[in-house]
């Protein structure tokens, strides 16, 4: 990977960024090296040509490129590769909150935390012979205890798949000594690169109940037979299929999420006003951005001492004609003993 294939895949935060982004020198399916502003990352090569990038602040996946070396993901060149600001764009991960449904600051802490690699991990639910993935894991910190009182493990693997395919999977565990459970909203809030706004549309949410963000929470129901993108949008779909599709037609490429344990999908643009509101966000970058992420939200998670919950996400991108009616429906996620109900 040459150093401007670095820095645009670690945000293209400019000729700094690039600077620091360091080169990694030894090639493989998982190279550990520096990224921008010398924070560390993973860089995950799969033999097609495909790769991801894990950032250890936030296990923040910031690129996901296709085996042309065409970039999936989508990362602000505004974005702030500075603790403890989190990342714009990729992929952050929302824990033990969503948004504003609580107490602690919006989205949680998890993504404006340091994690570490786990080279032992616990077995996985299903082995595998891939060799491109980390495991990185987030433990409790006092810091943490101060604003949410409670001892957990939160365990993610990042794979790529031999198609290509980009696969989360995130295990919660809680380790309270105490005696006492805890509950926890969550989601993986992808944010996709695409040609632009107005080409996009979101098909497998129609007729689904959602709340509008945007009109105080108040729960509707889809009345299109896809999403399309017309002003600001930001909607919490309820009682979500486990396949939805963001199709790109500009690119003729269509985007697959797969999700076990996650029932719900925010759906979300900013467009002008808002984007030129954001320090770390282009004034016209919403037009090629969306995000679709997968999430439990409405009915918090909750885990008594020792379970633990699974919530996998697994993204593809396809050629437009893949999708035609139904998203393979015979197709499941790869780690099938991921039901909806996901707690052990």
């Amino acid at each position: 990977m040459s150093s401007a294939a670095s820095a645009s895949a670690a945000g293209g935060a400019g000729e700094e960024g690039a600077a620091a982004a360091a080169q990694p020198q030894q090639e493989g399916p998982v190279v550990t090296c520096k990224g921008v502003n010398g924070l560390d990352k993973v860089v995950l090569r799969e033999v097609r040509g495909s790769s991801a990038e894990v950032y250890l602040y936030g296990g923040h996946v910031t690129s996901w490129k296709d085996e042309h070396g065409e970039e999936l993901l989508f990362v602000s060149n505004k974005a702030i590769f500075k603790p403890p600001k989190a990342i714009r764009g990729g992929i952050p991960i929302c824990f033990p909150q969503f948004s504003n449904f609580g107490n602690l600051d919006p989205h949680g802490f998890a993504r404006n935390r340091t994690w570490s690699v786990e080279n032992d991990p616990p077995p996985f639910p299903v082995p595998t012979s891939n060799k491109a993935y980390v495991d990185l894991i987030l433990t409790h910190t006092e810091e943490d205890l101060k604003i949410w009182p409670h001892s957990y493990e939160f365990r993610l693997r990042v794979a790529l798949g031999p198609g290509g395919d980009l696969m989360l999977t995130s295990r919660i565990r809680n380790t309270n000594a105490d005696g006492k459970p805890f509950s926890f909203t969550f989601a993986y809030h992808t944010y996709f690169s695409i040609s632009d706004i107005s080409e996009v549309r979101v098909e497998g949410l129609e007729t689904l109940d959602y709340l509008d963000n945007l009109q105080e929470r108040n729960r509707y129901t889809e009345q299109g037979d896809a999403i399309v993108f017309e002003s600001e949008l930001d909607r919490i779909y309820l009682g979500t299929p486990s396949k939805i599709a963001i199709i790109d037609h500009e690119k003729k490429r269509t985007f697959v999420v797969r999700k076990g344990g996650l029932p719900d999908a925010v759906v979300w643009n900013p467009w002008d006003k808002k984007a030129k509101a954001m320090s770390d966000f282009g004034d016209d970058e919403y037009k090629r951005m969306v995000c679709v992420e997968a999430a439990a939200i409405e009915k918090p998670i909750t885990l008594k001492p020792g379970e633990e919950w699974t919530g996998k996400l697994e993204l593809s991108a396809v050629p437009s004609s893949y999708y035609s009616g139904q998203l393979d429906p015979d197709r499941v996620l790869q780690d099938s003993s991921v039901p909806e109900d996901s707690i052990s």
